[in-house]
């Protein structure tokens, strides 16, 4: 239930600059996703957004598709409620309160099967056995033709000097970035904790996660093959920036 009064609009879009201050092209990947999905199963998917957060996928899904649907899963309770708050009464959007390493979460969900399974900037909290298991499952929840996509950090470990250098460069331009005001992933979490509807959540969400992710992020070669492992007839990388891929796969 969103609680009366409270902006959710402004918390979303406080949530997105945070996120573009890590990933000033993270709107060019959700374009290429949508792309994705609407060359493979359409513009009216049945989608599954997952490790969804405040639901930024779904927010531009319904915004470029209105005749998309949209589950969104997650653990994170101060994410959820902003996501809650932010579509509540829009009946094409449910949200799951769920955690992707109980084997059941699947059984919380209110389809059997998607069109599409999307998810960005979530899983590399997983390290790579229960990830390659979560991806095993969701080779069950991808219908025949559907597709499944991860846009996220994937570190390719046999280009050191390559990863030294982007690293160095994009850590400047946050620094420049910083300076000129732009607020980071503690602060923002700092300000939500001494909101009042906020605080209560937050503080339940650090409970469960603590602070920082702690996978170990495994180079796009091994999601790809990972993928074809768990039921997926094609993966690929489409979309790469220095730091970060997003890997297709298609049932």
């Amino acid at each position: 239930m969103a609680a009366t009064g409270t902006d959710w609009q402004s918390w979303q879009e406080s949530w997105d600059r945070q996120q573009e201050w890590y990933m000033p092209d993270r709107e060019e990947r959700f374009r290429v996703m949508l792309d994705m999905v609407e060359a493979i199963v359409g513009p009216r998917p049945r989608v599954l957004d997952l490790a969804c957060g405040t639901g930024s996928i779904t927010d531009r899904l319904l915004k470029r598709f209105p005749g998309a649907t949209s589950t969104g899963v997650d653990l994170d309770p101060a994410l959820l409620a902003i996501a809650r708050g932010t579509f509540e009464g829009d009946d094409r959007v449910a949200f799951v309160t769920a955690d992707l390493k109980d084997a059941g979460w699947t059984r919380r969900l209110p389809h059997p099967t998607y069109d599409a399974v999307l998810t960005a900037t979530a899983l590399h909290w997983l390290h790579s056995e229960p990830l390659a298991g979560l991806y095993g499952q969701i080779g069950g929840l991808v219908r025949g033709g559907g597709l499944f996509m991860n846009a996220d950090h994937m570190i390719d470990t046999g280009t050191p000097r390559i990863n030294a250098a982007e690293r160095a460069h994009r850590h400047a331009a946050m620094d420049r970035a910083r300076a000129a005001g732009a607020v980071d992933w503690a602060e923002w979490w700092a300000v939500a904790a001494k909101d009042p509807v906020l605080a209560a959540p937050t503080a339940e969400r650090f409970a469960i996660y603590g602070e920082h992710a702690d996978g170990d992020m495994p180079s796009v070669h091994w999601h790809v093959r990972t993928l074809r492992e768990s039921g997926f007839g094609e993966a690929r990388t489409v979309w790469a920036s220095p730091s970060d891929s997003m890997v297709l796969a298609v049932k």
